[in-house]
This record gives structure tokens, C-alpha cells and sequence, in this order.
């Protein structure tokens, strides 16, 4: 199956999928953190109707609950929304958006609801409510509850690499999505 890993920069979730025999490509602005097959570039510049399954992570920073004392209301919330909007508008039968908690559904409605999943249903003891919308596959299913709830997400101190650390997937999350939905 060919499989893009959108506005991914890690190749984590990309790296999953190329492990169980997928042909996988991570597409992001940045070039990857990872060696594989990957798209420095617009998601846009790709001929999409070449890939079976399209997983995006667009950026959540406008989007996220955690950001409406910056973005509520302003043109950069809108520009985020848009974007969301033209990925999931992409012409793929087997679509995933993941994004954390925030306002997509509302300054979207037409968007499903999304499926909320948490790292300590795929083995990372740790807390972050992250929204899966997704069309034409199953709901990702836990593979490995543990205990332990911890906030490390939202403790991390001020770095350049904040950011990108914040949104990079737990590999169990990555591993679920290969091994399910692949």
C-alpha cells in the first residue's frame, strides 16, 4: 500500500508503516529527523491520488484549545482552519487527521467527530488528548494501557525545539496505526 505521512517531520508513524512492508513517504516544510523516504515541500505539490492512505498532522498551534488566548479570532486561526480543511479534502478513500484538542469541529462542521485516543492506551505512561478524524478505516484500537497519567507535555520548559518536540506521535501510537490500519 502506498502510504504519505503528511506534515510529519520525525518519520516515526512513517517508519511504522515502511517496517511492515508499506511504501511510506513522510512529506513536511522541514527536512525529516529521520532518514527515509521523504517530501521536503507542500503536501500540495504532491500528486495525491497516488497514495491508498493519507495520515496528516497539520500544525496545531493556531488550532489547539491551548492557543485560543493568541489565536481566538484571528486570521492565522482561520489560515489553519483552511488548511485542515483542503487536507481533508484530499482524494483518498483512507484519510487520518490527528490534531489535539481544539477547534477544528467548530470552525468546521462538516468534519466528523473525532476519535480522542491518549499515549497510555499504546505503552507511554503519559497524558495527551489527541483527536484522530478519520474516514473510510476503524477507530484505532488501545494495544497496551499502562498505568501512569503524567503531564510531561505540557511541563516542558521553554527551547527552540519545543515545538517540535510537542508534536512528534509516540511510537506506540505510530506502531497501532501500522499495524492497524496497513
Amino acid at each position: 500500500m502506498k502510504v504519505l505521512i503528511a506534515c510529519e517531520r520525525s518519520g516515526k508513524v512513517r517508519d511504522a508503516f515502511t517496517k511492515k512492508g508499506h511504501d511510506a513517504m513522510s512529506c513536511d516544510l522541514f527536512s525529516s529527523d529521520a532518514p527515509g523516504k521523504h517530501h521536503q515541500g507542500s503536501v500540495f505539490d504532491l500528486d495525491l491520488s497516488l497514495f491508498d492512505l493519507i495520515i496528516a498532522h497539520p500544525p496545531c498551534t493556531a488550532l489547539a484549545v491551548s492557543g485560543n488566548r493568541w489565536y481566538s479570532g484571528t486570521q492565522h486561526r482561520t489560515d489553519a482552519a483552511y488548511f485542515v480543511r483542503d487536507i481533508w479534502g484530499f482524494p483518498v478513500k483512507k484519510m487520518v487527521l490527528e490534531n489535539p484538542v481544539g477547534v477544528i469541529n467548530t470552525l468546521i462542521p462538516e468534519m466528523p467527530r473525532p476519535q480522542y485516543i491518549q499515549p497510555w492506551q499504546f505503552g507511554h505512561g503519559e497524558t495527551k488528548k489527541t483527536g484522530l478524524w478519520i474516514r473510510g478505516l476503524p477507530n484505532l484500537e488501545p494495544t497496551n494501557i499502562v498505568e501512569g497519567r503524567e503531564q510531561r507535555i505540557w511541563k516542558m520548559p521553554p527551547s527552540k525545539d519545543r515545538q517540535r518536540l510537542r508534536s512528534e506521535t509516540y511510537q506506540g501510537i505510530a506502531d497501532a496505526m501500522a499495524d492497524q490500519w496497513g
